[in-house]
């Protein structure tokens, strides 16, 4: 059965923060909230954690993983940033988007799309979300948690529990997110491409 922290949504506690942290270095499948419902997120490198998250998804081989990370500086370490994208991320985060970039060497080989080679990264706007990352030091791969079958992500922790608790090794309740899954652009190549139209705004990116 999982653990399940309560923590403040605009203070989050250090001190469970960094619990949750010491179970998603040991190996551990999270869910937490974001700026755009809840994900799921394990250690960037985790085997096991990566296929039980495929698992629990339902996801194949071709699923764009999202690397979730604190800042520009972060994404350009795995991901390959030329001046024209680097200028749209900066306008656009944080926020509820997904960005698809080509991946650099730094990302796991298992996170990849087989042919593509490309990876999600976002740069969430939500203080639990920030106070997992800034505690991790480096970007946690995530999903956002659509149930099978589902088209909106959960939003409700209590929920989460029910549904997932056997199967996950926390649950970080931060009350209620909103229902909509982020915007997916892919700036591989430009003009971007809208690959899903969600809780961000795709104007900038249409015109």
């Amino acid at each position: 059965m999982s653990q399940y922290f309560q923590i403040h949504p605009e203070n989050p506690q250090k001190r469970l923060i960094d619990q949750a942290i010491d179970i998603i270095r040991k190996g551990g499948v999270v869910a937490y909230p974001t700026d755009s419902g809840y994900a799921l997120g394990c250690h960037l490198g985790e085997k096991k954690a990566i296929e039980k998250i495929k698992w629990l998804r339902s996801l194949d081989d071709k699923h764009n993983f999202t690397l979730m990370c604190s800042d520009l500086s972060e994404i350009g370490t795995y991901a390959k940033v030329d001046n024209a994208v680097f200028r749209l991320l900066k306008a656009h985060t944080p926020g509820p988007y997904t960005f698809i970039l080509d991946a650099t060497t730094e990302v796991p080989r298992l996170l990849l799309h087989p042919k593509r080679r490309s990876i999600g990264v976002r740069v969430p706007d939500h203080h639990i979300t920030h106070a997992l990352l800034d505690a991790l030091g480096e970007p946690l791969m995530s999903v956002t948690l659509i149930p099978v079958g589902d088209t909106l992500p959960m939003s409700d922790p209590e929920e989460i529990r029910d549904r997932f608790g056997a199967h996950l090794d926390a649950i970080i309740d931060g009350g209620a997110c909103h229902l909509d899954p982020t915007s997916v652009i892919d700036l591989r190549e430009l003009p971007p491409k809208i690959v899903r139209e969600g809780r961000g705004d795709i104007t900038p990116f249409t015109s």
